[in-house]
């Protein structure tokens, strides 16, 4: 009997985005119900009552919601080319790095540098910078952050390697810097290319105008005419 694997995403989130490359690596096919946040389905609601957000991942029947929970559930019901490794004391270590990319990484960059402007902008990469001197001591030595392979926290982490860029461009800013960040911007690239990685971006220009009109939406900005 075929299994049934549905992914709730949007076009554009890093969050799902996880979902989409973990099953790819894991060689399972699953159906895509691209979602409208602004105009949630039913379905949607129904599988996700408490957030209401994406992603979602329905196995025959089965709802899982949260995208890191979601990763976990794929690497445990799929066994082939694990994210984790077998050491409790590794697991945990990838563990912690993929909520501290939730909990400081990405708070830290798009609430506190994309989404502000002027001081409190100039605090927010001050505190980004802070958080990737971490990622960059973590990743030195190593190829990915699962070591020769891409892991849970490269996958929980992978959305720097491509939206940092976008972000870097709309404000005139370089986060990763190749000096101050050899090891971290050499695993960016790694990410990037690694084929089931790239193969599954979203359109770049696409990105660039919902994240400049997002930004100037939260500041207050209109675009010039």
């Amino acid at each position: 009997m075929a299994e049934e694997v549905k992914v709730f995403r949007t076009w554009s989130s890093p969050f799902a985005l996880r979902v989409i490359w973990a099953l790819k690596l894991k060689g399972v096919e699953f159906d895509t119900i691209y979602e409208d946040l602004s105009n949630k389905s039913p379905l949607l609601l129904q599988y996700n009552p408490i957030h209401k957000k994406v992603p979602v991942l329905v196995h025959n029947g089965k709802v899982i919601c949260e995208s890191l929970v979601i990763l976990e559930y794929i690497d445990e019901t799929w066994k082939q080319n694990p994210l984790l490794p077998e050491d409790p004391h590794q697991q945990a270590n990838a563990r912690f790095w993929a909520k501290f990319g939730d909990d400081k990484v990405f708070q830290s960059i798009v609430w506190g540098v994309l989404m502000k402007d002027g001081k409190e902008l100039e605090e927010g990469v001050l505190a980004s910078l802070e958080n990737l001197k971490y990622l960059e001591e973590e990743i030195r030595g190593k190829k990915f952050f699962g070591g020769e392979t891409i892991g849970l926290a490269d996958i929980a982490l992978g959305w720097l390697a491509y939206y940092l860029d976008i972000f870097g461009e709309m404000l005139g800013l370089k986060l990763i810097d190749q000096e101050k960040f050899p090891s971290l911007a050499a695993w960016k690239q790694e990410f990037a290319n690694a084929p089931i990685i790239h193969e599954n971006w979203p359109d770049r220009d696409k990105l660039v105008n919902k994240f400049v009109a997002m930004r100037e939406a939260k500041l207050g900005k209109e675009t010039p005419k």
